[in-house]
């Protein structure tokens, strides 16, 4: 396997830290994006003179443009981009306040945004590179109590796919990395929790809460195996666009999807009334 430079936003923890590792076992050199000095420098122990860390906030634009500008002139040509930085937030739609919505945003969407967009140009004039960005099956699905959150990774999906279709002829991939519930600190300290402030949901979502908070530690993937995948698809001449990570994923996904196409066929009819008798098709 050649050997590859990988950028890595969020690597102090969960995936983020699995994918880092994974690719480091496989012998590439990893710069991983941390928040504190003490994850820089537990990073960087993981595998000396191939493990760098940097301090970086994704939410400042300006900041991620000039380090990934660094890491090209101080390490070296970026291979493999991943924006993993991210965070969950729970709450449902009525009690979520707007401000704590916009920051899902600023972090999910707008944060690995800016991630992409600084690697883009030198994977571009390179004609060559590999960029992706961690959604959820909460980007292809969406569950009570999690509106915030899907609606982030929604956005994200829908970026990553319009994305991919603009750099194929560049020779840059684009995958969106889909993962199902990871045996991560993602569901415990570190979910962000609304306020419960109107008991008319509590029948509905008091148990979905109680029930993500009980499997918080014993969830269904692994995540050393997830990295792995994350891994093997940087080898395959055609990697997929979307990489949907473990079984309750790939279970919720396909039903969630089912329901749409179920829901295309029933309302074809209609809507076919809406188009003019002759008009342009797309």
């Amino acid at each position: 396997m050649e050997k590859q430079n990988w950028l890595i936003t969020g690597v102090s923890t969960g995936l983020g830290r699995a994918f880092g590792q994974a690719a480091l076992a496989a012998g590439h050199t990893v710069i991983g994006t941390v928040r504190s000095e003490k994850d820089l420098r537990a990073f960087e122990e993981l595998r000396p003179g191939h493990a760098h860390g940097r301090i970086l906030d994704v939410t400042d634009g300006d900041a991620v443009f000039g380090a990934v500008a660094e890491v090209e002139r101080s390490i070296g040509p970026l291979d493999v981009v991943v924006a993993n930085a991210g965070y969950g937030l729970e709450g449902t739609f009525e009690e979520t306040p707007l401000a704590e919505v916009r920051r899902q945003f600023e972090v999910n969407v707008f944060g690995a945004v800016a991630t992409l967009q600084a690697a883009l140009p030198h994977m571009r004039r390179r004609r060559r590179g590999h960029l992706m960005a961690v959604t959820s099956m909460g980007g292809l699905m969406a569950v009570p109590g999690m509106s915030a959150y899907c609606g982030s990774k929604f956005a994200l999906e829908g970026i990553l796919e319009a994305l991919g279709k603009e750099v194929a002829q560049f020779g840059i991939h684009v995958t969106a990395i889909e993962p199902g519930s990871f045996r991560t600190d993602w569901a415990g300290r570190s979910m962000a929790r609304a306020a419960r402030t109107v008991d008319d949901y509590d029948e509905l979502f008091t148990p979905i809460r109680e029930a993500r908070q009980k499997a918080s530690g014993n969830q269904l993937g692994n995540p050393a195996k997830a990295g792995e995948a994350v891994v093997h698809i940087t080898t395959v001449e055609q990697p997929p666009a979307h990489l949907v990570l473990g079984s309750d994923a790939l279970r919720l996904v396909t039903a969630a999807r089912t329901a749409v196409d179920e829901d295309i066929r029933a309302w074809e009819t209609l809507s076919r009334t809406t188009d003019f008798a002759e008009g342009a098709q797309l």
